[in-house]
């Protein structure tokens, strides 16, 4: 009998180390795995963009045009359109040539307006395509990708 209770005894001790000893397993490699593919993620990635040449986010500005006021592509001529725009540019360079070529700028966005209806503007794809539209205006006037986004601040059709 008293060979039966060290023996299990044993058995139990060993069971316990074993499990010790997968626990401590499991604990590293979910620890080696945050460390690998969560927490060093971020900034290998950033790390990446500054060797390729690109943007950081602390390069982008924003530049705000000038509020434009037009008369809309209505068959009675009664609708106009009044917007201001927020411009997200890749640097601050991007950001000096646009408020070097304003007035070019501001004649591709007034005549792009004013080309529009009512019925253009009022659904909410058309104005996300506007916005689409914009970008590509202003990037084909500073040419090149500089112009990211375009944000409306304002805007007022009535």
């Amino acid at each position: 009998m008293a060979e039966e209770v060290t023996q299990e005894k044993k058995g139990g001790k060993l069971k316990w180390i074993i499990m010790i000893v997968l626990l401590l397993v499991l604990a590293g490699g979910g620890a080696f795995a945050y460390f690998t593919f969560f927490a060093g993620g971020g900034d290998t990635a950033q790390e990446e963009q500054v060797q390729q040449g690109e943007e950081t986010p602390e390069d982008v500005q924003i530049v705000t045009l000038p509020t434009f006021l037009v008369n809309l592509s209505d068959p009675l001529g009664r609708r106009y359109l009044k917007m201001t725009l927020d411009v997200e540019v890749i640097n601050p360079k991007a950001g000096e040539e646009l408020n070097r070529a304003t007035a070019r700028i501001q004649d591709a966005i007034i005549l792009l307006l004013s080309s529009k209806s009512y019925a253009d503007l009022a659904p909410l794809e058309n104005k996300l395509l506007l916005k689409n539209e914009i970008v590509a205006r202003l990037n084909q006037i500073l040419g090149g990708s500089k112009v990211r986004r375009v944000y409306f601040t304002e805007m007022v059709i009535q």
